[in-house]
């Protein structure tokens, strides 16, 4: 009786917990990296760094916007590495989450096949 209700469990609601899991893990990696927030604001000022406007002669006008062209240039920069370091990890946990989805049915017929690989004499 606890064989089959163990076997109900697993291809049943085990396997829905499952699939929950793997969702949310995913929507948790999708929040942590956020990366259609970093796609919207991907040349916005590093950090809001010189992001205001100047008041004054040209040449003060013209550092500023030097500033803040190089503040542009370094949060690319960094959303750039952010966004290829999510989508990798994105990638990874897909991966990851398939075989686990594919390994899945075949866990409970592991003792199985190894009472039947002992009994047979692989080592």
């Amino acid at each position: 009786m606890l064989i089959l209700a163990l076997v109900s469990w697993w291809y049943g609601s085990g396997w829905l917990q499952m699939l929950v899991r793997i969702r949310e893990h995913i929507e948790r990696a999708l929040d942590t990296f956020s990366l259609l927030q970093l796609l919207r604001t991907f040349f916005a000022p590093f950090r809001q760094i010189s992001a205001g406007g100047v008041r004054g002669p040209l040449g003060v006008k013209f550092r500023a916007f030097v500033d803040r062209l190089i503040s542009r240039f370094v949060g690319a920069f960094v959303r750039l590495i952010v966004i290829c370091i999510g989508l990798v990890y994105l990638l990874l946990l897909g991966v990851a989450s398939l075989l686990w989805m594919v390994v899945w049915p075949f866990i409970p017929l592991l003792p199985i096949v190894a009472f039947g690989l002992l009994v047979g004499g692989v080592r």
